[in-house]
């Protein structure tokens, strides 16, 4: 199939290269010169493990190409893919100028039948108004059909290629039959496309990360209780997850959630909720509870220092939102650096892939290291933000003796209280009893 992908963010970039390795004729659109340029020169623009390989085979074989000039693409194409950024807008709704702007675009374009795909996480009953919007000026007969992504950053090549299911929203026959064959390569196993209407697929992606969302914020609530009760988070969460109508997945405790999905599509989810004037009061508590895991985190750095975190040396391990990305949007890292940063307290940071793109918000004010281990030079605490494969089975002793102190503060408990005892750290994590390295020394 001959397909165009307008955008090549982090959904068009993976969505482009996985429907070429299918096979497909894929030509990607971007306004930015400079991105097309270097992507179509071999320079990949994102980091997500297994892509680069795919880009460049693709590439090289002429199956994926790139280019600013969407009517060239739309021409060429039967089909075409809106992957276009969707931030949240002040009072929390999806900000809809880029989607609405390409279907004004569009409209002249379609002189021949064309399926418009929407693949953005957009409000329920934006697949009408992109409709609306084409309709306007269009020569020909099209549909408009919704079809959210669900890629995890870091497994998304292989959740494009393995999908557990493809949704697909429209009442469309002809649609219909073009989607389902458009999958066929990804689904070999039997795992289903799933037909629905356009407002109930909108609603599925909203609902789907809303839900995860809360799972998330509801164990950091347990790991709360957890604490002052003596408890221990990580049986709590091996002795829910083995109810199988629960389930292990998203039930880690830690410092909140953050990144492109789950922070914006709860926020809209919430405006919507409020203009159909309804009350999700789930999703109120969700949004202000998983903000203050990243004050509680901050507590328990200024109680261990009494309060005084005037030039305390902070090394920070991870600074992505999540281990095998280098995306640090609404990464709970980064609010935490901040306040600690206010505080007094030195930073200095290492992360495998995220680094870059933090440097570029803290000029001067943060010190990077080309390791895990060069951040620890005389730091009073190593705080743990981000749970990479790197820091997993670290040398202890290599901490113990770089650290003025060996104090471990863990957003993530990617230790074991066992191990922090054998090595004389004192070790304060999420839900779990703090170790004290004077006692166990």
């Amino acid at each position: 199939m001959n397909i165009a992908i307008v955008g090549t963010g982090y959904v068009g970039l993976v969505s482009g290269t996985c429907f070429a390795h299918a096979g497909n004729s894929v030509i990607c659109v971007d306004i930015n010169e400079e991105k097309v340029h270097k992507l179509s020169n071999g320079e990949l623009t994102i980091y997500e493990p297994g892509l680069e390989y795919l880009y460049a085979d693709n590439l090289a074989k002429k199956r994926l190409s790139f280019t600013t000039d969407l009517e060239k693409a739309v021409q060429q194409s039967d089909i075409i893919c809106m992957c276009l950024p969707t931030p949240s807008d002040e009072d929390g709704s999806a900000d809809l100028t880029h989607v609405l702007k390409v279907a004004e675009q569009l409209g002249p374009m379609i002189d021949s039948y064309k399926i418009i795909v929407n693949k953005s996480t957009v409000p329920v009953g934006t697949v009408e108004k992109v409709k609306d919007e084409i309709a306007k000026n269009a020569s020909a007969d099209f549909d408009v059909v919704s079809n959210p992504e669900f890629l995890r950053e870091g497994f998304a090549v292989n959740d494009f290629m393995k999908p557990d299911r493809v949704i697909v929203g429209t009442d469309s026959r002809r649609a219909q039959r073009i989607m389902a064959k458009l999958f066929a390569p990804f689904l070999p196993e039997g795992n289903p496309v799933i037909f629905m209407d356009e407002r109930s697929a909108e609603m599925t992606k909203y609902a789907a990360n809303s839900y995860l969302a809360t799972r998330i914020t509801f164990m950091n609530e347990i790991a709360t209780l957890c604490e002052k009760l003596g408890a221990n988070v990580d049986d709590v969460r091996k002795g829910m997850g083995s109810d199988t109508r629960i389930g292990h997945r998203f039930l880690f405790s830690g410092i909140g959630y953050g990144g492109s999905c789950f922070p914006k599509d709860v926020r809209a989810l919430v405006n919507t909720s409020s203009e159909t004037g309804y009350d999700f009061a789930i999703l109120q508590a969700v949004l202000q509870r998983n903000k203050y895991q990243q004050t509680r985190f901050v507590e328990k750095v200024k109680k261990h220092f009494n309060n005084q975190l005037d030039n305390v040396k902070v090394a920070v391990w991870g600074l992505a939102f999540k281990p095998n990305t280098d995306d640090i949007r609404e990464a709970p890292a980064l609010a935490i650096i901040d306040e600690l940063l206010r505080l007094g307290a030195k930073i200095t940071a290492y992360d495998p892939a995220a680094m870059a793109n933090v440097e570029k918000m803290y000029p001067g004010n943060i010190h990077f290291c080309n390791n895990e281990y060069d951040v620890l030079d005389d730091a009073d605490v190593l705080c743990i933000f981000t749970e990479w494969k790197d820091f997993l089975s670290p040398n202890f002793d290599i901490i113990k003796k770089k650290m003025k102190s060996p104090v471990i503060i863990d957003g993530r408990n990617i230790y074991t209280k066992e191990e922090m005892k054998e090595h004389g750290f004192t070790y304060i994590s999420m839900g779990r009893e703090t170790i004290n390295e004077t006692t166990y020394a």
